[in-house]
């Protein structure tokens, strides 16, 4: 399948909803993140990820990929640079293109959990921080090395 017929926000539904095929049993880390790739073909990716109470990403890119998140268990907050703050609770799916720059926390006091896909599949993603000058990089992280 193409990625220009590719529905990445189906495929994030359709992967939320059948937890039963996933190839792992997600699990929560203490300490940090808990992530999985639970699929892939040529065009996509995707990702099972557990997030701790207070846990979440740096602001961040998918080098160049699209993708779709869908909202399995508690809430996500999403930040973008110049938008307002929104809350993703426990069935909420959201895509997004090539350009998107967001951070996802959990700032709730259960674990969360959500279901991630990706086209074409993460090579890089980039690291930013927001200051008075706009998006500064603070670093690239690469496949093979940083997931």
């Amino acid at each position: 399948m193409s990625t220009a017929v590719l529905d990445l926000a189906e495929l994030a539904r359709a992967c939320a909803a059948t937890p039963a095929s996933w190839p792992v049993t997600p699990r929560v880390d203490p300490d940090r993140r808990w992530y999985s790739r639970i699929g892939a073909s040529e065009h996509h990716e995707v990702w099972l990820i557990s997030w701790g109470p207070g846990q979440g990403t740096d602001l961040h890119d998918h080098g160049g990929a699209s993708g779709a998140f869908t909202v399995v268990a508690g809430t996500l907050t999403e930040e973008q640079p110049y938008r307002q703050t929104e809350n993703h609770p426990r069935g909420t799916t959201v895509d997004f293109g090539a350009h998107h720059v967001h951070r996802l926390t959990n700032r709730g006091t259960e674990p969360a959990l959500s279901v991630h896909v990706y086209a074409p599949r993460l090579t890089t993603m980039t690291r930013y921080e927001l200051d008075d000058a706009g998006l500064r990089v603070l670093g690239v992280d690469r496949e093979g090395e940083a997931w």
